[in-house]
């Protein structure tokens, strides 16, 4: 496998200008689309109508209304926050470890936030609805836990670490964590389902509340992505290169990887586990804009959250009035996209 190296190159408008396209074509179908068929015009005037001192009517009776605004809004709205999560933080996870292999769940996050999980839920803390109850909160934790961990068991004595000695450390804490969790299910069978209903992912809400509490991690983190696009280039170059050029790769690195791994985190907290996410659309997009991450990172957030959108679209959809969990349909996609990567990159 050839690590990514990175040419120096300005995201262009066009592509930003697609990014941009398939977030507002991804909303507009996920609140248009469902049992319900709504026309996308009437659904644009519905949001229109909740933007503050503006008034417009839709023509659509209030329990339409609400289907739009209560109910699709808030699920759009994560779908879009989830995905651009979860690819932005896979874009960095990639960049940093020099791997187009690398996903957010690296470093234990997927095992940290399952036991948390677990753990609530056999305890009878919560259901799993609503970012307030104790199981997004444990998940969160524990996928905070579990990154640290990995990150306290590869630093050496004198302080330093290398990145595949962090990746090593974060495959055993995820296998630990993986153990304990079976363990804890295993004296808890009856609270199997629920368990495995939260780890499959779901985008379902209770409203504004979930999208509202995830909106400043996903500012704060994707911000600091963003702002670091030049670090990952540089990083990519590898650690000598990165200080003969003037950079920190330790401090840089471990500011991109606590920015992604907590974005990554809080997006699993609400969502649950959804594989494949943040290994299949950053690389998807090397594929077509190129390996720079000035157009990776910005177009990885863009595209993850449109492409997460329409997965719960069909996860919603296809086997109407019942509901596939999400991490299905992403995994559906995301495994035979996952052999293409291994058959391109030489390894199979």
């Amino acid at each position: 496998m050839t690590p990514i190296t990175p040419v120096a190159v300005r995201l262009d408008w066009r592509w930003l200008l697609a990014g941009v396209v398939a977030v507002l074509g991804a909303g507009v179908i996920g609140l248009s689309v469902g049992p319900v068929g709504i026309a996308p015009g009437r659904v644009g005037l519905v949001l229109v109508d909740h933007l503050p001192f503006i008034e417009a009517d839709a023509g659509l009776t209030a329990g339409h209304e609400a289907i739009v605004w209560e109910i699709r809004a808030p699920r759009v709205a994560l779908g879009l926050l989830v995905g651009a999560l979860l690819a932005g933080s896979g874009a960095a996870y990639q960049g940093v470890f020099r791997n187009p292999l690398a996903d957010p769940y690296l470093l234990g996050i997927a095992a940290g936030a399952g036991l948390g999980a677990t753990v609530a839920i056999v305890a009878g803390l919560g259901d799993g609805e609503g970012f307030i109850d104790a199981v997004p909160i444990a998940a969160f934790v524990g996928a905070l836990l579990a990154v640290t961990l990995a990150a306290t068991l590869s630093t050496r004595a004198d302080g330093s670490g290398s990145p595949a000695t962090l990746i090593l450390a974060g495959v055993a804490v995820a296998a630990f964590l993986t153990a304990v969790q079976t363990y804890v299910l295993q004296q808890n069978s009856d609270s199997l389902r629920q368990v495995y209903t939260w780890i499959l992912g779901r985008l379902g809400t209770s409203g504004w509340s979930e999208v509202a509490l995830l909106v400043p991690y996903a500012v704060v983190c994707l911000s600091v992505l963003v702002l670091a696009v030049g670090a990952l280039d540089v990083l990519s170059l590898g650690d000598e290169e990165a200080a003969s050029l003037g950079a920190r790769p330790q401090t840089l690195r471990a500011v991109i990887l606590v920015a992604a791994s907590m974005g990554a985190a809080a997006a699993v907290a609400v969502s649950g586990l959804i594989g494949f996410v943040g290994l299949i659309v950053p690389h998807a997009v090397r594929m077509v804009a190129g390996v720079g991450h000035r157009r990776l990172v910005p177009l990885s957030i863009l595209f993850g959250g449109a492409f997460l959108t329409l997965a719960d679209l069909l996860a919603r959809t296809v086997q109407s009035p019942a509901e596939l969990p999400i991490g299905v349909i992403t995994a559906f996609v995301g495994a035979p996209f996952f052999l293409f990567i291994l058959r391109r990159e030489g390894i199979t």
